[in-house]
């Protein structure tokens, strides 16, 4: 005589648990795993709505947040490249000298000689491309270390500037190049409350945002990976989308999407892309965290590295420009410690002092944290000097987090 035994009833419930457990192991493994690039966001979100307590608003106004964009374009623009450089196991010391040296260079040929601005414009990301292949040369195929090249590099273009300049500043520009780093996006439609194409490109932003996120679940699930449960990954896609609304509709309220805001949106997507999905951005990753194994498996690491420095010198022949355009003047005292923001945003994005790791968005994160920072403290009446050690103490907490990371991680 068989008989059959019923299952406890504290069975069904006992699931629930499990299932929980098993959520928020993916979860805190999926943190683990982007540990600097969450800890970084959440430390900027932090430090947003402590200063825009602190100014009584103040922080988050239209006009400020257009303001803090234009003021920090620059120095973003620098860091995506400084952050590839600094991916493939690299330093460069010489982007604001260079700064200034194309800057100057704009100037000598719109205001000294009418270039047109277009014309102008191409010639200068011609020159930071050639400044970039001609330390790139040096690094890669002769051999020299990149931080002497490069040190090497800060002290000539700083003095071709002063030479070009003869040592005084030259201004004004066009109207038209003026616009790269003070100009809005012009408005069309209909009159409303908002500024029209702001809340269309604030739309097609969220909708390939929210592509992406889908895209990239099915693609984990596709390959069997651990993926957030649909809650949780329903309740990230309304965060993204909360703030990118908030975003747009602040920027709609007041003149629209700054020009320089497109460009950096257009940067961060292509050079996003590469070093996500295209060979060389492979390439570069590895090189970083093992270049002896990467050689190995074939990788060109000459090759590579070359490029990497020519994109180092189009980017900050890119943020010279935009530079000058914003003071309206090519000076000789352009880009001082720009490379050191750029450094200091990339490492606070999530760079790693040995190469191999960061992300391009990571350095934008890292940027705008430095330059909530800048902002909020002066906005509050913090003096210079001691902004200059909160900026300090913010880097050395975040390559300090690096170091117990990956002691943590026993490597």
């Amino acid at each position: 005589m068989t008989t059959t035994s019923t299952p406890p009833k504290d069975s069904a419930p006992a699931a629930v648990p499990e299932a929980a457990r098993s959520a928020w192991a993916v979860l805190l493994g999926n943190m683990r795993t982007h540990m600097r690039q969450y800890g970084m966001l959440t430390a900027l979100v932090f430090i947003v709505v402590l200063f825009q307590i602190w100014t009584d608003g103040t922080l988050l106004l239209p006009n400020n947040v257009s303001n803090l964009i234009q003021q920090n374009g620059y120095i973003l623009i620098l860091a995506m490249g400084m952050m590839i450089v600094i991916i493939a196991g690299h330093i460069d010391l010489s982007v604001g000298s260079l700064v200034a040296f194309v800057g100057a260079m704009s100037a000598v040929m719109m205001v000294k000689h009418d270039m047109p601005w277009v014309l102008a414009l191409v010639l200068s990301l011609l020159i930071g491309a050639v400044a970039g292949a001609w330390q790139g040369f040096f690094i890669a195929y002769v051999g020299i270390p990149s931080f002497i090249v490069t040190l090497a590099g800060m002290l000539l273009f700083r003095g071709l500037t002063q030479i070009v300049l003869e040592g005084q500043s030259l201004s004004p520009f066009p109207e038209g190049f003026q616009n790269l780093a003070k100009g809005f996006i012009p408005e069309m439609g209909p009159y409303t409350q908002y500024h029209n194409p702001t809340l269309v490109i604030g739309l097609v932003a969220l909708a390939l945002l929210l592509l992406r996120e889908h895209r990239d679940r099915k693609r984990q699930l596709a390959h069997d990976l651990d993926v957030l449960p649909a809650r949780l990954w329903a309740a990230k896609c309304v965060a993204i989308a909360a703030a990118v609304i908030a975003f747009t509709l602040t920027l709609a309220s007041f003149h629209g999407v700054p020009v320089v805001m497109l460009v950096m949106g257009a940067l961060l997507i292509a050079l996003g892309y590469v070093m996500r999905n295209a060979v060389v951005g492979r390439h570069v990753y590895a090189l970083g965290g093992n270049k002896a194994a990467a050689k190995l498996s074939g990788v060109k690491d000459r090759r590579v590295t070359f490029l990497v420095f020519v994109n180092m010198g189009l980017l900050a022949a890119l943020a010279g420009c935009v530079y000058a355009a914003r003071l309206n003047a090519g000076t000789p005292q352009a880009g001082l410690n720009f490379e050191l923001e750029a450094i200091a945003a990339s490492f606070i994005g999530g760079a790693s002092m040995s190469g191999g790791v960061g992300t391009v968005m990571g350095a934008v994160i890292g940027g705008l944290v430095l330059g909530v920072l800048n902002n909020g403290m002066s906005l509050v009446g913090i003096g210079t000097d001691y902004q200059q050690v909160i900026k300090g103490l913010v880097l050395l907490a975040a390559v300090g987090f690096d170091v117990w990371n990956k002691r943590r991680a026993g490597r």
